[in-house]
């Protein structure tokens, strides 16, 4: 059913009667009233699920032969919003009377080209629908002058041993015609008024692309088909080396090879550019004996010239509802083309995007010898510890108004000056559509192209290091869409119109998902096939693109053992997936031991237990998604109910590491703040529904998330407190459902300048206070208690490492309440103790004080004052000296020291030695782009000195 991305399929029609569905009058051109009338009584029973409805909708699009919903499509699926509602006639029948040109909305040209209408027909909820015997759309003819291919099938490709004969034959509504047939550009047939057409094409030895033209006086139709010669597979053994998807020559730049694995096919063509689309017997692809690989070694390429091409996969014996053959992209594809999202990328995002080739359907790889590589800037960036990350999550498309990569690169300062250490970017694969949220995934290999090109990810993700940002990707590998050439080579198609679901032969596949969370079609992680195209996705981002870690979407659906209603089974421990992620862990870390392994499971403890805990003795485990929303969300809107937040911490759940990724805000849940303004608690004159109030709030919020040791993380805007509710639709509206989750969110962040507003850019300065905390200060790698469940909880922090001359405790103290409320720290040790926000270190209490906090306040105070990273003139350069001063590669001390710091002009540490080192040792800088920077050491007793180092 068209309920989405109507205007892009292609169909193939091979019936457009049907008993259910008629018209009056019969034919009609598209500026003549029509009654189209359904009878839900006398239709097939698999196909109709409409019962006693009260109300029945027609669906409908109206278009060509080639995709009769491709000129427009009015409906709304499951709005009771009386578009295309139909009228009871009280006998089992229903009618609509429309004029086509007026109801679709059709230009002149469009009226005169229109030859069918696509339809399904609804209940008011969308929840039952009737479509023809088989479960495909109904169709039926627009015009006066109806054309009936009656074989082969319109749109067909036939498949011929070589020297076959093709019979053809044709039939109009409109009495005689003149008939003319060609084949591959040349006449081979013409006949003149006649009503009914025959023909044979004897003696084929080649492919034949053919069209069938029939003109009566104004009134032209051309029906195209195809007929594809076997061409006897070659077995022959290709090259050692090579993989899946296109193999780059390392010398020649005229050579490429392009490997397919496709069992169960008996022939494959690869079409395209370099043949103009019609692929003789020279680009039959060849089969390796020993693996059962196909493959064609293309010659004659030029250089850096953009190449497209298909595989055309035949199956001469398909199981049943299967198609014979499948024109698709290569699985393994690293840049795509599509007819359907393409047009709609600016030149701003992707300048000179290659033509989308002409006649050609779905997606073609694109092939470019003799490319030269990125140019990159940092070649060994030093990934955060994962125990100092504060992961930055990001949605491309809604954080500026390009909706595009550049828009991150030219606000790089915004990430710095938040002290964020890694960006999360939700998926970037080419998925289908163009707005997305990106999980919608098609090929995983290939960059979505509405983002920019792969040069400017790579310039991106450049940047980032050069700032001490890490890059995680957002991958969908629990499924693919219907696009993925791995779906579509083995798919059940009973309608014939290219998409479908995974058949029972597919070797990636499940045809039932084995989890109760499934969209898209589900991966068998058990099968071999599927585990190297994992891990060839991995290695891609890995060795291509210097991506320092991967978020793992949906991974319950990673089990074979369940089933989609059995939510219990999906939930519950299951072996296999424990087996099958750790494979996929253990291959990204031999690519890169320190690469980042993030899942988001929230699952049971004692299966996230074996992952976190995995290797952890390495400094590696698997680090886990701990969603917090719901008791953050009762502190923020003022209720002590539900609000113990102590599972934001790792040992909360068992594991040995620090490797609970806690948050507060993801892309999946409400927005805290929509809710505070909608349900915020009040007392007196004090309101939490009141802006500012709930801003102030949402300061204190990041003192009880951010601080707690282990990796945390921000969704973007929350950190100038995003109100916008998770609901809003494109034109600001908040759906009463979920149906605009998904949809494009405004951005009054940048349109409404939120970093004027000096209530949201407080919660941006706070959280960048306690993140430069969190990251420089070793204090927030150590041991914590946390004491919640009321409007006042508390945070200890402690770090029994650490010498009792640096920060090595902190207490953490907040007031959701909505009235002033008196504390007791209850600190751990008596003297002074400094508060940590204030920066200067003049503001301290006696260990022995009560804290007394305004509503939605807080107050973190540590032992002692942290490194100072605004220190006076007077210390630079006086008690020690960095030499060589400017340094190129390295430096020296002339004193001993026992903490060694590098920081930025703009106060962030971005290099760190912790040892005994003497006046011999020398610290390696050579990372470091040019600039100058502040040296900071400690010595082993707590004397802090500071000196500028111009690196050049």
């Amino acid at each position: 059913m068209k309920k989405t991305l109507l205007a892009f399929i292609f169909l193939v029609i091979t019936s457009i009667n049907y008993a259910q569905v008629t018209t009056s009058p019969t034919t009609f051109n598209t500026s003549e009233t029509v009654t189209i009338t359904v009878d839900i009584l006398s239709s097939d029973t698999d196909c109709n699920t409409l019962s006693n409805p009260t109300k029945v909708y027609m669906h409908s699009g109206i278009g060509d032969d080639s995709n009769p919903w491709g000129y427009n499509v009015i409906g709304n699926w499951g709005t009771d919003d009386g578009v295309g509602e139909m009228t009871n006639n009280n006998n089992g029948t229903w009618s609509i009377t429309i004029t086509p040109k007026t109801y679709y909305g059709l230009t002149d040209t469009q009226a005169a080209s229109a030859t069918k209408m696509g339809m399904v027909f609804r209940n008011a909820a969308g929840n039952q629908e009737l479509k023809a015997t088989g479960c495909s759309d109904l169709f039926i003819s627009v015009g006066d002058f109806q054309v009936t291919l009656n074989t082969p099938e319109e749109n067909s490709t036939t498949i011929l041993s070589s020297g076959e004969n093709l019979n053809i034959s044709a039939s109009n509504t409109a009495g005689n015609a003149n008939y003319t047939l060609t084949a591959n550009g040349s006449i081979l047939d013409s006949k003149t008024d006649i009503k009914t057409y025959s023909f044979t094409h004897t003696n084929i030895t080649s492919n034949q692309n053919y069209e069938l033209t029939i003109t009566q006086n104004s009134n032209t139709v051309t029906k195209t088909f195809a007929a594809l010669v076997n061409p006897g597979t070659i077995s022959q053994a290709m090259a050692d080396g090579l993989e899946n998807g296109i193999n780059y020559h390392e010398s020649d730049a005229t050579i490429a090879t392009l490997v397919l694995d496709a069992p169960l096919k008996d022939f494959v063509y690869v079409a395209g550019s370099f043949n103009n689309w019609s692929p003789s017997s020279a680009y039959a692809m060849k089969k390796d004996p020993n693996s059962g690989m196909f493959w064609l070694e293309l010659t004659g390429l030029t250089a850096q010239n953009i190449e497209t091409y298909q595989y055309w996969v035949v199956d001469e014996t398909p199981i049943t509802n299967t198609p014979i053959m499948v024109k698709t992209a290569d699985p393994f594809s690293t840049l795509v083309l599509s007819p359907f999202d393409d047009p709609e990328i600016s030149s701003e995002t992707y300048p000179n995007l290659p033509d989308y080739p002409t006649g050609q359907e779905r997606e073609v790889t694109v092939l470019q010898t003799g490319m030269s590589e990125y140019d990159w800037q940092v070649t060994n960036f030093e990934k955060p510890k994962k125990e100092d990350l504060v992961i930055y999550e990001v949605l491309i498309r809604d954080f500026d108004a390009d909706r595009n990569i550049q828009d991150l690169i030219d606000r790089i300062d915004y990430f710095k000056n938040l002290n964020v250490n890694a960006i999360q970017l939700m998926p970037i694969m080419e998925f289908e559509g163009n707005e997305s949220w990106g999980y919608n995934t098609s090929f995983h290999m290939a960059l979505d192209k509405f983002y920019g090109t792969e040069n400017k990810v790579k310039e991106f993700i450049d940047v980032c290091h050069q700032n001490g940002i890490a890059v995680i990707l957002d991958v969908a590998l629990n499924h693919a869409y219907g696009r993925n050439p791995m779906v579509r080579m083995w798919m059940e198609d009973p309608d014939g119109d290219g998409w479908g679901d995974p058949s029972s032969e597919n070797p990636y596949f499940n045809t039932e998902a084995t989890h109760s969370y499934s969209v898209g079609s589900d991966f068998n992680h058990q099968q071999t096939r599927t585990q190297y195209y994992v891990e060839r996705v991995v290695e891609h981002w890995i060795t291509d693109f210097n991506i320092d870690g991967f978020r793992w979407d949906l991974t319950k659906g990673f089990t074979q053992n369940c089933t989609a209603s059995d939510e219990n089974c999906t939930n519950s421990y299951q072996q296999d997936r424990v087996d099958i992620l750790k494979q996929y862990a253990d291959y990204s870390w031999d690519l890169d031991a320190t690469q980042y392994v993030i899942f988001e499971h929230l699952g049971q403890d004692n299966e996230e237990q074996e992952w976190a805990n995995y290797k952890i003795d390495e400094g590696k485990g698997i680090m886990m998604w701990g969603k917090m929303t719901d008791p953050y969300n009762q502190l923020t809107m003022g209720y002590a109910s539900d609000s113990n937040f102590e599972r934001m911490g790792s040992d909360a759940h068992g594991f040995t590491g620090k490797r609970l990724v806690g948050y507060a805000e993801s892309h999946d849940e409400e927005r805290l703040m929509y809710k505070n303004l909608q349900y915020g608690a009040s007392s007196g004159s004090y309101n939490v529904k009141d802006l500012t109030t709930a801003l102030q709030r949402m300061e204190t919020l990041g003192a009880i998330t951010l601080t707690i040791p282990g990796p945390k993380m921000i969704w973007h805007f929350g950190d100038l407190g995003m109100d916008n509710s998770i609901f809003t639709c494109t034109d600001g509206s908040v759906s009463s459902d979920d149906s605009c989750k998904l949809s494009t969110k405004p951005q009054p962040q940048w349109t409404e300048n939120w970093l004027g507003n000096e209530s949201r850019t407080a919660v941006y300065n706070t959280w960048s206070r306690l993140n430069e905390l969190k990251i420089n200060e070793d204090v927030f790698e150590g041991d914590y208690t946390i004491t919640s469940g009321d409007l006042t909880p508390r945070i200890r922090i402690w770090n029994s490492d650490l010498a009792s001359t640096e920060l090595n405790d902190v207490v953490i103290v907040a007031n959701f309440d909505t009235t002033i409320q008196t504390v007791e720290p209850d600190f751990p040790s008596t003297g002074t103790w400094y508060d940590l926000m204030d920066e200067t270190g003049k503001t301290s209490i006696s260990s022995t004080d009560a804290i007394t906090l305004e509503p939605g306040t807080f107050k973190i105070y540590g032992n002692t004052m942290p490194q100072s990273l605004g220190l006076d003139d007077t210390l630079l350069g006086e008690t020690f000296t960095v030499y060589p001063n400017p340094s190129r590669h390295s430096f020296q001390i002339n004193t001993n020291t026992s903490n060694v710091s590098i920081f930025d002009v703009t106060g962030k540490r971005i290099k760190q030695f912790k040892g005994h080192y003497t006046s011999t040792d020398t610290f390696d800088v050579s990372e470091l782009k040019p600039g100058l920077y502040i040296v900071h050491i400690l010595n082993s007793e707590g004397q802090q000195h500071a000196s500028k180092l111009l690196k050049i």
